[in-house]
């Protein structure tokens, strides 16, 4: 099968926004769901709503992105509350989380969708995402979630190269997922550890490092940084190794392999 250039790709993006016809759009203020929250509010004006879910899992400099770049857009941004903790079978974090978590998510938005009058919801899904183990696709497709840059075959680079050719300031922004995949399967989400990896995080953040993640193994924080920061990390290995300590973790540990999404699903591929 051949693969669309780019520019095509984008006009097939705008075909289907356009006959949507009114969207509730699933925004989590990241690469993917700024692009189409920007897309739709071009097209379809006052006939698209954004709406951005935030949760014990959203931190709160991601929620506060995702405020400062809906006004950006100039799209109507509303903010709900999720209690992913409550949701029964979450916190003991099974490989099917994301379903749990997705499902409500997107009742929520399908209910609003319904008593607002939005003809249909959307979400920031890409073709890279068929790639990975992605649980919550399921739910999206039991609740009739439409995921219109899966649809035009756009990956994750399509996306950037469209978001800079029309002034997104995402169109760099660092890949994001929430929270809940720091940790393995079958080890309990707990609002403690949540503000453990979180301060980690922000400490990294603090010192300059842009992609990474802080992986959360019990007394164990596991550093995934893209390998040119590996020099800085272990330049600033006592600074660091002591604050996480003060965090609350008793090893800190480098991952060799760097950066990589999804590397809490390598365990479900053996």
């Amino acid at each position: 099968m051949k693969h669309k250039k780019p520019n095509g790709k984008l006009d097939t993006l705008k075909g289907i926004i356009s006959e949507l016809d009114s969207v509730v759009v699933a925004f989590s203020g990241g690469v993917d769901s700024a692009l189409l929250a920007k897309l739709s509010s071009d097209i379809l004006g006052e006939k698209a709503l954004a709406v951005t879910a935030s949760s014990e899992t959203y931190p709160a400099h991601e929620l506060e992105s995702a405020k400062r770049l809906a006004r950006e857009i100039g799209i109507t941004h509303l903010i709900i509350e999720t209690k992913e903790l409550e949701i029964e079978g979450f916190s003991q974090n099974p490989p099917e989380r994301c379903y749990f978590c997705k499902s409500e998510l997107f009742e929520k938005l399908k209910d609003i969708a319904g008593r607002e009058g939005y003809a249909s919801v959307v979400d920031g899904a890409n073709l890279d995402d068929t790639s990975d183990y992605r649980p919550g696709s399921k739910a999206a497709q039991e609740l009739g979630i439409r995921s219109p840059l899966k649809e035009a075959g756009m990956t994750k680079a399509d996306i950037r190269r469209a978001s800079e050719e029309l002034g997104l300031s995402t169109w760099d922004k660092p890949s994001y997922a929430c929270m809940s995949s720091r940790f393995p399967y079958g080890e309990e989400i707990t609002m403690e550890n949540l503000a453990k990896v979180s301060a980690a995080e922000d400490f990294l953040r603090q010192m300059g490092l842009r992609q990474f993640r802080v992986r959360h193994h019990g007394t164990i924080a596991r550093l995934e940084l893209m390998p040119e920061d590996f020099s800085l990390a272990l330049e600033k290995r006592h600074a660091i190794t002591d604050k996480l300590k003060e965090i609350g973790y008793t090893y800190v540990t480098l991952d060799l392999q760097g950066y990589r999404t999804g590397s809490m699903n390598e365990v479900l591929e053996k």
